[in-house]
């Protein structure tokens, strides 16, 4: 069932890229994804439209949290918990976890969640206050962090039960735990509006968007730079035979659902 359920989100995720004539225009790929990360990128402030900014879309996006009652709003919040709870079936599959069930191997997940949005936080200060003036100091921080990360896995490695594998299992449980931490964030959001932290959520949920993207686009973009795959999918798309097959199938499903009806 799961397997069937990815295919599903696949189809409708690339059915427009593969019924598309050109879909797979490697030109026109490209222009795609310049045209998707200017619109990422925009910054014109309250005169953009959602067409050409993505913080403006994004923020009208949640206007309607903002609006909707008390009641509402923890209804969001307690929707949004399923993320945590995905990250709870996954973390006890991590082989630094020792095969044990105990409460604890999650309470140590979400230590670990907190301490990347914080040292997420920190980059980005270090990013907005000494970018522009002392570039040297963004170099270092990104430096320390580095050596930090590295000396973590060697200690990990080290002591633990770790496996390199379980960096990628992390990555299918801490995601979707991070996009939860957003969807709570933006329902506080004329609370967190008022401090700092506002725009550090806005930024990561923009680089979500940007993975978003690039999870998208990066399969069209293979199939686009392979040599005879457009032609391909023209011959297929135009095929009389093909033609012909969506049309006695679509009849062919009618008469199913008149039956039963």
């Amino acid at each position: 069932m799961s397997v069937t359920c990815w295919l599903l989100v696949l189809s409708w995720i690339f059915a427009p890229f593969l019924f598309n004539p050109l879909g797979f225009d490697w030109l026109k790929t490209v222009y795609d994804f310049e045209e998707f990360m200017n619109w990422i990128w925009c910054r014109n402030g309250v005169f953009a439209k959602a067409t050409q900014s993505w913080e403006r879309w994004w923020n009208e996006e949640q206007d309607h949290l903002v609006t909707t009652s008390l009641w509402g709003q923890l209804l969001e919040i307690v929707l949004n918990l399923r993320f945590f709870f995905f990250q709870y079936g996954i973390v006890y599959h991590l082989g630094i976890s020792g095969q044990s069930r105990s409460v604890f191997v999650y309470l140590w997940s979400l230590i670990f969640i907190f301490a990347a949005f914080g040292i997420y936080l920190t980059m980005s200060y270090v990013r907005n206050n000494y970018g522009a003036k002392k570039h040297i100091y963004v170099r270092l921080a990104e430096f320390l962090l580095m050596v930090l990360g590295i000396l973590l896995v060697i200690a990990l490695r080290q002591f633990t039960a770790f496996r390199y594998v379980d960096i990628f299992i992390s990555l299918l449980a801490f995601i979707p735990t991070g996009w939860g931490l957003l969807s709570i964030a933006q329902v506080f959001r004329p609370l967190l509006r008022r401090t700092r932290l506002w725009d550090s959520v806005v930024s990561l949920a923009r680089y979500y968007e940007i993975m978003f993207g690039v999870i998208v686009m990066g399969p069209v973009a293979v199939l686009s730079w392979m040599p005879g795959f457009q032609s391909m999918q023209t011959r297929i798309l135009f095929n009389e035979a093909f033609s012909k097959g969506l049309q006695m199938f679509k009849i062919i499903t009618e008469k199913i659902h008149l039956k039963d009806v």
